[in-house]
């Protein structure tokens, strides 16, 4: 820090140039489809870069056959890009050297810093500060699929310190997010691992114990139906804007995938007393099974519900009530042997439903309840390290995140030149 403040004392002492984006960057160009022959590309879709890392993960490989309508944009190495289709997601990435010469979604605005002038991270660095988000929250449109065009992204005017200033702001951000880069790579590794664990431990095929433990286990255990070890009720009523700020507990179907984990002891939402009184409702030890989605992932995610009161549950969710650890059955319904034996139950098209008499088909490993706890103690662990927000890696990634955006926000604050 203090050899920034040296460099500004000395270079800019009365403060910085700020200039709009489309003043420091030029456009890229499109892809001539026509003249592409069979090559094949690599296409940047919206869903392809990460909120929350900045990187770009999972692509689809395309030609000029199958290119979809919005696959336009040539991008290069250094480039800038931000999705401007629901902006305020702050969605953006650099294009690395992989991506050198393939094709995003004309939902992003490319931006290709002219290099004299500002540096790529940099300028990607601006893009995550709270100035850039307020802006983009006042000049965006409004709508179903809220959007910011291309010219107002490049209308925001960023500091322009020195270059020899940049890098070593960029030295000091990029330390960050490389440190924050290798704990998410550590914690994705932990994931591959407790994902391993879990099927293993659930399917009573290979185990690590002694063998003279395998045998006896497997002897003890049953596999059975669903609907042999316990019911099915429907949830009832509760749409989203039956919500209160306060109330009685509710869990919507659409949150299931979204606001909860393995397990609950409280809701995220609320509905009025006297309304939660006509509704049905699990018990403490029920499962709440979201039966509706877009996305068969989503389809059949179950919360086990550990409150010390009745919660009611909506329309498009199952409650299972039975007579097992329910943390046990909801780790269950993560592992790829249920995955599996849920894809044959599933109906519909754009929309994907399964019924409770469908999900009852399916079939668990039922060993006798200590053996059950026994397995939810060590997955508990491994879910708290990889996904408790208070302790393991996730809480560290959480730490150094505000860590950098402290920084980031700081750095890039400067006072504009006369």
């Amino acid at each position: 820090m203090s050899r920034i403040d040296a460099l500004i004392a000395e270079l800019c002492p009365e403060g910085v140039e700020f200039r709009a984006l489309a003043d420091v960057t030029v456009r890229g160009s499109n892809i001539r489809w026509a003249n592409a022959g069979d090559a094949e590309f690599q296409y940047i879709d919206l869903s392809s870069v990460d909120r929350t890392t900045g990187r770009i993960g999972e692509t689809a490989t395309i030609c000029a056959d199958d290119a979809p309508s919005r696959a336009q944009q040539v991008v290069r190495e250094g480039d800038v890009i931000f999705a401007t289709t629901r902006p305020t997601q702050m969605r953006w990435a650099v294009i690395p050297t992989a991506f050198d010469g393939e094709i995003a979604s004309t939902g992003y605005c490319v931006l290709r810093p002219v290099q004299n002038q500002v540096l790529t991270n940099f300028l990607a660095h601006n893009l995550g500060t709270d100035r850039f988000c307020k802006y983009v929250e006042q000049k965006q449109v409004p709508g179903n699929y809220p959007s910011i065009p291309d010219n107002r992204v490049r209308e925001f005017r960023i500091p322009l310190p020195p270059l020899e200033i940049q890098r070593e702001i960029v030295a000091i951000l990029d330390r960050f997010t490389k440190l924050e880069a290798e704990l998410e790579a550590e914690l994705e590794a932990r994931r591959r691992q407790y994902q391993h664990y879990r099927d293993t431990l659930l399917s009573f095929a290979e185990r690590t114990d002694s063998q003279a433990s395998k045998q006896a286990s497997k002897q003890a255990t049953r596999i059975m139906a669903l609907g042999e070890i316990g019911n099915f009720t429907r949830g009832s009523g509760i749409q989203k804007s039956d919500f209160k700020e306060s109330g009685a507990g509710c869990i919507h179907y659409g949150q299931i995938h979204t606001h909860y984990g393995v397990w609950a002891k409280a809701t995220k939402s609320f509905v009025s007393p006297e309304y939660a009184a006509r509704l049905r409702k699990a018990r403490q030890g029920d499962l709440v099974i979201a039966t509706t989605s877009e996305d068969d992932e989503a389809v059949a995610k179950a919360v086990a519900w550990l409150g010390d009161e009745d919660v009611a549950v909506s329309t498009d969710a199952y409650i299972f009530h039975h007579s097992m650890d329910p943390k046990y059955v909801a780790y269950f319904f993560q592992t790829e042997d249920f995955q599996t034996q849920k894809k044959s139950h599933i109906t519909g098209t754009k929309v994907r439903r399964i019924s409770g008499e469908r999900l009852a088909k399916i079939r668990i490993p039922v060993p006798p309840l200590e053996e059950q706890e026994r397995i939810v103690a060590i997955l508990d662990r491994f879910d708290a390290l990889v996904n408790d927000l208070s302790s393991g890696l996730p809480a560290e990634i959480r730490a150094r995140r505000q860590q950098y955006e402290h920084y980031r926000d700081r750095l890039l604050t400067f006072a504009e030149a006369a």
